[in-house]
């Protein structure tokens, strides 16, 4: 059960609900001493900038730092509009770096395949066949995923430098990212300008809302990438972290992930995530399911519950031994759940940390995947003179270890 004290503000035109106060499903989000203790000794939030390096073409890149009256801190460049840093503190106090990441915009180019902190689009995850039709125009894209398009294509929003601008609200201290995607480039119709706002709040809250405006009718997804462990981002894997997914259905796909046009329960499934659940539970349940057609992790589409437009809460992630605990919310209709499945792969991150398999996970609140082929699920074609708006919040807590209360069965 979820019990939330709701205050309306209202950002940008439109009103949002901010939560004050929670309890959900045994996790007590009180005031954990990191929060308090925290705020006796950091008075003010700040806003910094510093040269992170250049593109391959020669365009700087800077790392902008944003604290939050607490000691929160996040870190975003311009290449990308990347969440290249989030510290946050444990039940005692400690800061850890929870995503995972990169020193240098050419190792974010080197491991752009699987797309660390960076928003992503036009149209985030797959398209089948890399191609569409929209009023009777068929266009193609980039089959970066043979034979189909993912995430935007070769050179997608990931890729690109994006201008920048300080934003102070009563909130928080936040950047404004803005972007130009120009008419048909990565072969979609339509000059679309982009904004993406990323505020870190005193209420211990990461912000991202994307907007765009676009000139010709275009299909518009937009995903935030980043990679989370809440123990930190050189801890090891994700599987002994709990999370739990707010819906009761996904969308099934075939042995290339796109989506058959079906949506099914999750229940009696391994894609249950219902109730707070080990990571690495549903991952041996899955492994045991699919047997020699294990796709080697998550990476499926959710069906969030309650109206699709509507402030709603996404997932929780809960880590036991550090008490980290995030919330996300959103207005878009679906989550996609990623495991961080690298395989084999070594990937070496921020401070020589070599980042292995399932070392992060993924939630990426999204529409659903190849929507534009898809009619019966809800449409992606942004018009002149609509604003397409995507909002996540972060909420981020610390609880005393309470695992019992959380498995009980009556919880």
């Amino acid at each position: 059960m979820l019990r939330k004290l709701l205050t309306v503000v209202t950002v940008m035109g439109i009103s949002l609900l901010v939560v004050n106060t929670y309890s959900y499903r045994g996790f007590n989000f009180e005031p954990s001493y990191a929060t308090t203790n925290n705020a006796q000794t950091k008075a003010n939030s700040s806003f910094t900038k510093m040269e992170f390096g250049q593109t391959e073409d020669g365009q700087q890149v800077y790392l902008y730092t944003l604290t939050n009256n607490n000691g929160l801190i996040a870190k975003i460049t311009n290449y990308g509009a990347i969440l290249a840093e989030l510290h946050l503190p444990d039940n005692s106090g400690k800061l850890e770096d929870v995503v995972l990441g990169f020193d240098s915009p050419k190792d974010y180019f080197i491991a752009n395949h699987y797309y660390f902190g960076a928003i992503v689009g036009r149209v985030a995850n797959r398209i089948k066949n890399a191609k569409f039709t929209l009023d009777g125009q068929q266009y193609n894209l980039a089959a970066n995923a043979s034979p189909h398009h993912i995430h935007g294509g070769n050179h997608g929003f990931d890729k690109v430098v994006w201008e920048t601008e300080q934003i102070n609200s009563a909130e928080g201290v936040g950047l404004k990212l803005t972007y130009l995607s120009v008419d048909g480039e990565e072969g979609y119709p339509g000059n679309l300008t982009l904004t993406a706002i990323y505020t870190l709040t005193n209420n211990n809250e990461l912000k991202l809302e994307m907007t765009a405006t676009t000139d010709q009718p275009t299909p518009v997804n937009l995903v935030n990438h980043s990679y989370w462990n809440l123990a930190g981002h050189a801890s090891g894997n994700i599987l002994g972290q709990y999370l739990t997914i707010n819906a009761d259905s996904y969308t099934p796909t075939n042995k290339q992930v796109i989506p058959t046009g079906e949506i099914k329960s999750v229940k009696d499934t391994p894609y249950d995530f219902s109730q707070p659940r080990l990571i690495g539970e549903g991952i041996k349940q899955l492994r045991n399911s699919l047997k020699q057609n294990y796709p080697g992790g998550y990476d499926l589409n959710y069906v969030l519950k309650e109206e699709s437009d509507k402030l709603k809460l996404a997932a929780t992630v809960y880590e036991p031994q550090s008490g980290r605990v995030m919330e996300l919310y959103t207005n878009q209709p679906g989550m996609q759940f990623y495991s961080g499945n690298f395989g084999q792969r070594e990937i070496k991150g921020k401070g020589d940390v070599v980042y292995q398999n399932h070392q992060g996970l993924c939630l990426e609140t999204q529409h659903f995947p190849d929507s534009v082929n898809q009619p019966n699920f809800p449409s992606v074609i942004l018009l002149p003179g609509e604003t397409y708006r995507h909002i996540m919040v972060h909420k981020f807590s610390t609880k005393q270890d309470n695992l019992g209360e959380i498995m009980a069965p009556d919880s």
